[in-house]
């Protein structure tokens, strides 16, 4: 493998391979137009890794988009787009399909939606190389398996026959990256590659991808709001607020000396790993009777359609005292999400004991899940598919209590509805709103008013900012350190993210194939770990900081 901590260089001024002039998006039609962006310019040179950063609703995704006019039908740009040096704001479609996977290929956020789930991941792959070259099914096939060998796929000649749904979230991604490289593009658009991996699969990603370019001599457009990752691997970046560039700055240069106050408070937002424990945690009674605890519990998932069951966890031991937060940890498929179903009691305890606030629940009898689903409440990753969109939020929010009785007529539990979206500062008459309404962070927010409705002795929070951008990742971890202060909740805290785990909880359980490796205080755990596996999840961790992030990659890739 080549050298992965260095980037193609060109040495002196060179012709930019993509440059945008003035580009504006607008959506509308007929005489009404509404612009979403503003006049964009930026160039990307050949081999450079440009990267587009900004907050939800800034034009980052559609600025990219409308390189290839991957825009709805009522949208429309204008300014100049030249891809060496040809213009293609005036091409026209025939042009535009011989461009798109040939010239310029992308990458997108979720491969799960991006492909087809009733086709192989060789049928894709044979498509797109059938599409761009003249070749026979058989050589076709053949080029699919090189490509997939060129990406690191763990035994390509079974996962050719594999459908998306067979693969982990980065084989699917390394598939999506083989098809995008079926034609060697000149340009590579990465629009949140690595949003939903975690850190250690997330490395791999950007290390395949660093070692393509490596190989190709490709650029790369990375639209990201992970400064992690902006930190590992781009050169140059272009921040975006509201439909504007509002700063341009070579890497080093942004993350060392910002210049535009936007910048600056977005770089402050991002939580860091190594800032130390969280400063006003509430400090646990490990004395007192447990919110959550198991002992040897194991977990079994069962079997469907003649397919045998399996055991998801073994020999699990956990405890959350009252008032701690505890994070948990661990790559894909390490049995994270399980426990916390587990607690929810959504999942039975195959073997040991599960007790939930002093009260042992291992028989998941009609009575221990009722008292289960009194006495924990979970946040979800994503608001927007957990919240019912026919229902108004304030009946979302009131439903815990209408299942367990503790409501009784719709103007008191409008009135508790309002109580409950100002406890996370969202204000009472937006009860009667509906969840498209409201963006992303506020979507959380009522996620988190929903789960305290019942004033849960355990909070359960499942990846529930991976999908936010930091700086209202940052609001949304201040407003859950502040309900957590005040209403004294315990929380099983499970996330991908270290810095954000450093920074709310006092514990920390590693889980790798679904048993616990090492758990222990933070900081401990986090700058002295004593597991090797524990030190890899760390180590893949990138920071917001292009030379230590540098510096990271050459000890991991040396290790």
């Amino acid at each position: 493998m080549s050298d992965l901590t260095k980037k193609p260089t060109t040495p002196g001024p060179v012709t930019p391979l993509l440059e945008m002039t003035d580009v504006s998006v607008e959506f509308g039609g007929g005489k009404s137009w509404k612009p979403v962006t503003h006049q964009i310019s930026f160039s990307v040179a050949p081999g450079e890794t440009l990267a587009l950063v900004g907050e939800s609703g800034s034009g980052k995704s559609v600025t990219a988009m409308a390189i290839l006019n991957l825009l709805p039908p009522n949208a429309r740009r204008t300014g100049s787009i030249r891809l060496d040096g040809e213009e293609l704001v005036d091409a026209g479609e025939k042009r535009l399909r011989q461009i798109r996977g040939c010239d310029v290929a992308v990458i997108f956020q979720e491969p799960m939606t991006a492909l087809n789930p009733v086709y192989t991941i060789g049928a894709h792959l044979v498509e797109a190389i059938r599409s761009h070259r003249d070749v026979s099914k058989d050589e076709a096939r053949a080029t699919a398996l090189d490509l997939l060998r060129g990406v690191h796929m763990p035994e390509p000649e079974v996962k050719i026959d594999h459908y998306p749904h067979q693969l982990s979230g980065g084989q699917r991604q390394r598939a999506m990256i083989a098809m995008a490289m079926s034609s060697e593009p000149r340009l590579l658009i990465a629009d949140e590659p690595t949003t939903a991996l975690d850190v250690t699969v997330q490395a791999e990603i950007l290390d395949l991808v660093r070692e393509l370019q490596g190989r190709t001599g490709m650029s790369v457009l990375v639209i990201t709001h992970d400064m992690g990752v902006v930190a590992d691997v781009a050169d140059r970046v272009v921040v975006m607020r509201e439909g504007r560039v509002v700063e341009t700055a070579p890497s080093a240069e942004l993350f060392a000396r910002p210049t535009h106050e936007y910048t600056r408070a977005l770089l402050d937002a991002v939580p860091r790993l190594g800032s130390g424990a969280p400063a006003t945690a509430v400090v646990p009674d490990r004395a007192a009777t447990a919110a959550l605890d198991l002992q040897g519990v194991a977990i079994d998932y069962p079997g469907s359609w003649r397919k045998p069951g399996f055991r998801a966890g073994e020999d699990l031991d956990l405890l959350v005292a009252p008032g701690e937060i505890v994070g948990l940890v661990g790559e894909s498929g390490s049995g994270k999400s399980t426990i916390g179903r587990l607690a929810m009691g959504l999942l039975p305890v195959a073997e040991g004991t599960m007790t939930v606030d002093g009260v042992d629940v291992s028989a998941g009898s009609r009575s221990d899940l009722a008292l289960i689903r009194s006495r924990v409440s979970m946040v979800f990753q994503d608001p927007a598919s957990s919240l019912d969109p026919r229902r108004t939020i304030g009946q979302s929010i009131t439903d815990p209590l209408r299942w367990t009785g503790e409501i009784g007529d719709r103007r008191e539990a409008r009135k508790q509805a309002g109580a409950l979206l100002e406890q996370v500062r969202l204000p009472a008459d937006w009860a009667d709103r509906f969840p498209h309404e409201l963006s992303g962070g506020q979507r959380q927010r009522v996620g988190i008013a929903r789960a305290m409705a019942t004033s849960p002795r355990l909070l359960v929070a499942d990846e529930p900012t991976s999908a936010l951008d930091v700086s209202v990742q940052a609001s949304v971890l201040d407003l859950f350190s502040e309900l957590q202060r005040e209403h004294g909740f315990s929380c099983l805290f499970i996330s991908h993210d270290l810095s954000v785990v450093e920074s709310l909880a006092t514990t920390i359980v590693v889980l790798q194939k679904g048993r616990v490796v090492e758990q222990g205080p933070t900081q401990r755990v986090l700058t002295a770990p004593t597991e090797d596996y524990t030190r890899r999840l760390i180590a893949a961790a990138p920071v917001p900081d292009p030379a230590l992030q540098a510096e990271r990659r050459r000890e991991r890739l040396a290790s």
